[in-house]
């Protein structure tokens, strides 16, 4: 039979498997108690590109930091210093 580029030693060269590294919360460790909505360039880092607010999962914040986020994002959002939407989604009639 084919080898199809499979090696006949088993076993060997194999790593072990290592789960990811879980994320750290970035506002536990800089030990950031109060998010500020006029901070609009650190409130970006946890924006899509499409504006949306990233999730927990991803950006590795506990959940008292998110939610602090979330509530620091609308108040930008309502000041306009954030934007909803993204630029190139935005239609202007």
């Amino acid at each position: 039979m084919a080898d199809r580029g499979r090696s006949t030693q088993r076993g060997r060269g194999r790593r072990k498997f290592t789960p990811p590294r879980r994320k750290r919360c970035v506002l536990c460790i800089d030990r950031i108690d109060v998010v500020d909505y006029k901070q609009v360039g650190f409130l970006r880092t946890f924006l899509t590109n499409r504006g949306k607010i990233r999730p927990r999962h991803k950006t590795g914040t506990c959940g008292k930091h998110q939610r602090r986020l979330a509530v620091a994002i609308k108040r930008a959002r309502h000041l306009a210093l954030l934007p909803y939407t993204a630029e190139h989604i935005r239609h202007y009639r």
